[in-house]
């Protein structure tokens, strides 16, 4: 069974890196903004699935 934390890390990655590709134009600052966008979408997903977590069905 897939782990639902890998494949939300996978997707940020994967659409960080295109996001990044289009938003920047030198390599090293196309990284930076790439790992800050995976840090962001992660922890953002996180901490919403945190604050939904008492919620009824």
């Amino acid at each position: 069974m897939t782990s639902h934390l890998l494949l939300l890390v996978l997707f940020a990655v994967l659409v960080s890196a295109v996001f990044a590709t289009l938003s920047r134009d030198e390599p090293r600052a196309q990284l930076r903004a790439g790992a800050i966008m995976v840090a962001g979408f992660v922890a953002g997903a996180v901490l919403l699935g945190w604050l939904m977590y008492p919620l009824p069905l």
